[in-house]
């Protein structure tokens, strides 16, 4: 069994390190629990994606969860790196069950990172603002989540 964060790690260096996937770009994307939560889950996710070496950093100079904690895999969500020859299908055999997340942990760790770029915009350099507006598209999607009573958890697309 991996832990969460250490294989959304694997994969997003995986996925920097293999030829098949080059001229697709990651994404971190929020998947909420159940089959429709009645609301637009659609976030963009890929500067969070370029990016998240760097706020991984400062979420844990600012003692919070970094965003790669809320990450979770299941067959699902490893179905289009399978598909694009990268990775092992042996390892649908070893993925955890689907983790969940309360919203309101996502929320902490968003809204310290907005305050935090909003005082300092040239923190993350040329891709500053959009993180923030990801980190904005994130913040709405987990208010509605936590408005419904639901759980969530990032997952890794590369399209």
């Amino acid at each position: 069994m991996f832990h969460a964060s250490l294989l959304a790690g694997i994969l997003l260096e995986i996925y920097s390190n293999c030829s098949k996937l080059k001229p697709m770009s990651a994404s971190l994307y929020i998947v909420v629990e159940g089959e429709d939560p009645g609301f637009d889950i659609f976030v963009n996710g890929h500067a969070l994606a370029r990016n998240e070496d760097a706020l991984e950093r400062l979420a844990e100079r600012l003692s919070v969860q970094p965003l790669l904690e809320f990450f979770s895999a299941d067959r699902n969500s490893m179905a289009l790196l399978l598909e694009q020859g990268a990775g092992d299908p042996e390892w649908t055999h070893h993925l955890p069950q689907a983790q969940w997340f309360q919203p309101e942990d996502g929320l902490r760790t968003i809204r310290c990172l907005l305050d935090f770029l909003d005082m300092a915009p040239s923190a993350i350099g040329s891709d500053t603002e959009m993180v923030v507006r990801e980190l904005r598209e994130y913040e709405t999607v987990l208010r509605k989540t936590c408005q419904r009573h639901l759980r969530w958890h990032l997952a890794v697309s590369w399209r």
